[in-house]
């Protein structure tokens, strides 16, 4: 990449980032760290579909050969420059390559390559599982990428087989898919493990696990009638831990949780911080992922990092990260899940080789190889 000029976006790579920006935070870290002479500029705010101001304050990257591009504070005023043709592309043409992580793309072509990260195709295959707002923003970035952007990247082959039955007049050799890895492993990141302050762990007993933000397509909802079932049936009195900030559409949540003969062992931590969550892996009888979809799935992965038992989704891109090394179920088949959680509580030896082949699994994903691709990729791209 000698001599490269790169426009990154980073606006999802805030405190509180979620998947997408786990996954942009991460590769620009690895792109960093292994930069030569090529020079980055960092997009704290790009387009006006997602703005964090916080993040446009930050300096996360303070290094020669790092830039950071329009401190825009106000969402009106990243909307104001960035719907600016004469302003903004006047902008990305100082650079060879522009890569867009947020979903957003410009409105008009721009003078260098343009590169856009696809992470899943849910909005346009479930609009029902997200707002209107959200549904409109994405599905705008996406078309407006099948025209103007020259690379894609994908974070699953889920993804951009998703992708391109959607948009069938983009080649498949233009969409590259580079999966994420957990954080866990990441050079440079090893939070000390803390344990959360609330008081089911203070004595040490186990409890079932689910991680991720609580809206209707991670299939928590789903989750509670596995564990009443479960308990129904005469299971042991585990507690189920959901960690993970509430989302949208789920305002009847707590209200569920409340009629459950069970609410006293539901436990809501909200979100917690990376020393939480590596605690909270690494001391769970069992991760529960009933996910209906997911570009990824990162929870996952970060849970067989750690050893975790999983028992997963089977659908979209979740097979892709699990392999053999877990239980892959349908999301909606409560009888299998059920039987399967039964399975794992009783036999620990079941459990004992699922750690094994969770974290053997996981070290087939990782950030150096997928840095590595993105590099390849540019070089390829600025042609």
């Amino acid at each position: 990449m000698s001599g490269l000029k790169i426009a990154f976006d980073v606006s999802q790579t805030g405190r509180r980032k979620a998947g997408c920006g786990f996954y942009a935070a991460a590769l620009i870290d690895g792109l960093l760290e292994s930069a030569s002479d090529e020079t980055f500029t960092l997009l704290t705010s790009f387009g006006d579909f997602y703005h964090d101001p916080f993040q446009a304050l930050a300096f996360p990257h303070i290094r020669r050969g790092v830039q950071y591009g329009p401190r825009l504070i106000r969402r009106k005023s990243a909307s104001r420059f960035w719907s600016n043709r004469a302003k903004a592309g006047s902008f990305c043409e100082r650079f060879d390559i522009v890569h867009s992580n947020n979903f957003w793309c410009p409105p008009w072509p721009v003078r260098c390559s343009l590169i856009y990260t696809l992470y899943d195709m849910s909005f346009i295959e479930h609009p029902e599982w997200t707002t209107e707002t959200n549904r409109k923003g994405c599905l705008e970035g996406v078309q407006r990428a099948a025209q103007f952007a020259d690379v894609f990247v994908a974070i699953s082959e889920a993804t951009k087989q998703a992708f391109l039955k959607h948009f069938p007049a983009i080649s498949p050799d233009r969409v590259h898919v580079i999966y994420p890895a957990s954080r866990f492993g990441q050079p440079g990141f090893q939070p000390e493990p803390k344990k959360p302050k609330h008081r089911i762990f203070k004595a040490g007993e186990p409890f079932f696990l689910s991680t991720g933000t609580i809206e209707p397509r991670k299939n928590q909802s789903f989750l509670l009638d596995l564990y009443l079932r479960f308990r129904a049936r005469g299971g042991p009195p585990i507690p189920l831990v959901l960690a993970g900030k509430k989302g949208w559409l789920m305002e009847s949540f707590d209200q569920q949780i409340a009629v459950s003969p069970w609410a006293d062992d539901i436990h809501i931590l909200g979100y917690v911080s990376d020393g939480e969550l590596a605690w909270l892996y690494q001391h769970c009888l069992v991760n529960l992922y009933p996910s209906h979809y997911e570009g990824f799935g990162l929870p996952v992965l970060e849970g067989m990092h750690f050893g975790t038992p999983v028992i997963c989704s089977s659908s979209t891109s979740m097979p892709e990260i699990v392999g053999e090394a877990g239980i892959l179920l349908p999301p909606d088949n409560l009888t299998s899940w059920v039987h399967a959680l039964e399975s794992l509580v009783a036999e620990p030896q079941r459990r004992e080789q699922l750690s094994s082949s969770a974290a053997t699994r996981a070290t087939l994903f990782g950030w150096k190889r997928s840095v590595a691709q993105i590099r390849r990729l540019y070089e390829v791209a600025s042609g």
